[in-house]
């Protein structure tokens, strides 16, 4: 009886060999005792989507019995929405949740999440992403990860969200990443609650490696002639700054700007900090609006100005810079040279902004700056209405990026992608190409 076991186990590990696994990594695990029952099992797996290469990467799947491991996992799974086209690579990345019982490890992780106010229908899709959370313990990394980001402010009812879409926070230690990632923020100048406020929006920034992304960006920034006291909104502006592949973007935009805009490495940096986003600017896209300006009877040097004073006119839909052009032109009366030194005249809608006020001020026969007109508040504007002339007190001073509305709660509804290009200036309608 012996030999013919041994016989039996002798044709399963030349079975697991034809298929390139080294039986002796299932040394000590139950196997089946005949070949049809292994096979029966590599058979299910395949059927799963998983290859022999697979198998091979994770032997002990071999390990679980298809109708006491396997179904009854992947029918709990099935149950919550887990998509059957997303088990391949769920099972690649979390081989061991064939092993896992779903009373004892999968309901408690799925609850916990429901508890943290990720939806029914997001579950699946938090799974799909990081499944390695299946395998972590409630008491562990998840509830310090969240405890410490609740602790600096993330508002409670956004963790959902957070979770939702970025789940892999759920296995980032504090100490070894989420700590260090906003201790450093700090350090250059950002408050608590704006880290919290960009997490809220944007939570994958908590991925970008401290060393090897945020810190050589941030160095990258002033190398590039950002200020260190302007670091802090650059980041507020574009949180996305810190990941991506910084450097090499900013040798490129820098040249482009110099040769086709006269913008001086110095100025370059203030276009950085007024509009962060320039640094993703298409040679077209950049090329065509310094056209169109060339071609309203600007100066390149004129435009070089504008640009630095309002990067956002790079990124305006040129159809409706045309109209407001030719409404200053023909219904406005002004001189050109205002545009200049108020680019941002282009960044406001002419039909709910512009046209609205200038007939108004037009109306009581005011004369005032494009800035005084544009660059306030409907309320503000309407206090304004209310003078019989327009006083000294009210001469304009240039808005920058608002560091306090970081502090401001969100709203509930937190959308995936959020307009980047938002404008320096205050009340604006600004129309942006893609």
């Amino acid at each position: 009886m012996e030999r013919g076991r041994a016989a039996r186990r002798a044709d399963v590990d030349a079975f697991l060999a034809s298929l390139g696994v080294d039986p002796g990594e299932l040394a000590g695990l139950e196997l089946p005792a005949t070949v049809d029952v292994m096979r029966e099992r590599v058979e299910f797996l395949h059927s799963l989507g998983l290859s022999n290469e697979d198998l091979s990467a994770y032997p002990l799947a071999l390990g679980c019995s298809v109708r006491k491991n396997m179904v009854p996992v992947l029918d709990y799974l099935g149950k919550l929405g887990v998509r059957q086209d997303a088990l391949p690579d769920l099972l690649r990345r979390y081989p061991q949740v064939l092993h896992a019982s779903v009373v004892v490890d999968l309901a408690p992780v799925v609850k916990y999440l429901q508890g943290m106010d990720v939806r029914p229908i997001d579950v699946p899709r938090v799974l799909e992403r990081y499944p390695e959370l299946l395998g972590f313990k409630l008491e562990g990394t998840m509830s310090t990860s969240i405890a410490y980001l609740v602790g600096i402010g993330v508002a409670r009812r956004q963790i959902g969200s957070v979770i939702t879409r970025f789940p892999e926070v759920l296995g980032m230690r504090v100490g070894k990443i989420i700590k260090p990632f906003t201790e450093h923020l700090e350090g250059i100048g950002l408050q608590r609650l704006a880290i919290a406020r960009i997490i809220e929006k944007k939570p994958y920034v908590l991925g970008f490696g401290l060393d090897d992304k945020v810190k050589p960006n941030i160095e990258a920034l002033l190398e590039f002639g950002v200020r260190k006291e302007a670091l802090a909104s650059v980041v507020a502006q574009y949180p996305d700054i810190l990941g991506i592949e910084l450097r090499d973007k900013l040798v490129a935009q820098q040249s482009l700007f110099e040769s086709s805009i006269l913008v001086s490495s110095e100025d370059f940096g203030r276009v950085i900090e007024r509009m962060p986003q320039a640094i993703s600017l298409g040679r077209t896209a950049v090329l065509k609006h310094v056209n169109f300006l060339t071609a309203c009877g600007f100066l390149l040097s004129q435009v070089s100005k504008m640009v630095v004073a309002c990067p956002q006119l790079l990124a305006l839909n040129m159809d409706i810079m045309k109209m407001s052009f030719e409404y200053f032109q023909n219904e406005m009366e002004r001189n050109s040279e205002e545009l200049v030194e108020f680019p941002a005249f282009f960044t406001y809608g002419l039909e709910s902004t512009i046209r609205p006020r200038h007939e108004i001020v037009a109306k009581k026969g005011f004369t005032c700056s494009l800035a005084w007109l544009l660059n306030c508040s409907d309320e503000k504007f309407d206090e304004r209405m209310k003078y019989d002339t327009i006083g000294i007190e009210e001469m304009e001073v240039e808005n920058s990026f608002d560091m306090n509305t970081l502090s401001e709660p969100l709203d509930d509804e937190v959308e995936d992608e959020d307009l980047d290009e938002d404008s320096d200036y205050e009340s604006t309608d600004d129309e942006f190409i893609e």
